[in-house]
């Protein structure tokens, strides 16, 4: 199975159109566009009844300590966690493709709705959205505060040293709705699809926001 994209080619930059957040001199992070990118898939196996999709990002620093912080920057030796930024499942065992654009089109503070609406358009047929990771990165935040379902693109830390890794993953399942017990979240996919994983396919682009790695 092959997965691939007409937004960005394998282990090459993601345009700012599909962030979060884009570099800005005066402030360091602007809000982007936060489209989705387009994605397509082929060969997947003949017993394949439905398709989920993850995107997470593996590099997200494991302590906040100097995350977003003047003068410091967040060193790479530092140990690193998984940050969800898309979860989908229950896409047709008949679909091909994502167009750009089609599961979110801007950010929508305090979280696009879910589990199977987006900001832009409801979900064709009986696709569900999962909350991503910015659900518990905002929660301190009263402005921005909420569940995130969907997709909401890269921001990663302005300051970190290291560019982050955007891993698009792409399962072939053998059952045509994933049962998930308790919150739709990235870990808990996982944890459904173990046992009905027929092939899988992985897409990775890169991110930065640290000026020094940009001009680099």
């Amino acid at each position: 199975m092959r997965l691939s994209s007409r937004s960005f080619a394998e282990m090459t930059p993601i345009p700012g159109a599909y962030a979060f957040g884009v570099a800005d001199a005066a402030q360091h992070v602007a809000l982007s566009s936060n489209r989705n990118p387009h994605l397509a898939w082929e060969g997947a196996p003949a017993q394949t009844r439905s398709f989920a999709l993850i995107c997470h990002d593996k590099d997200v620093p494991s302590q906040g300590d100097d995350v977003n912080q003047e003068g410091r920057e967040v060193p790479a030796a530092l140990p690193r966690v998984d940050f969800f930024h898309w979860v989908l499942i229950d896409i047709p065992a008949a679909q091909c493709a994502i167009e750009a654009g089609s599961h979110s089109a801007g950010i929508t503070a305090h979280g696009k709705p879910g589990p199977g609406v987006t900001g832009v358009t409801q979900v064709p047929g009986d696709m569900r959205q999962g909350l991503n990771d910015y659900t518990g990165w905002f929660a301190g935040d009263p402005a921005m505060r909420g569940d995130y379902y969907g997709y909401d693109g890269p921001c990663p830390p302005w300051n970190d040293s290291i560019v982050h890794h955007y891993i698009f993953t792409l399962y072939a399942l053998d059952v045509p709705r994933l049962q998930v017990e308790g919150p739709l979240t990235g870990a808990a996919v996982r944890t459904a699809m173990q046992g009905h994983i027929l092939a899988q396919a992985a897409l990775t682009g890169l991110y930065t926001l640290n000026p020094r790695l940009l001009n680099a």
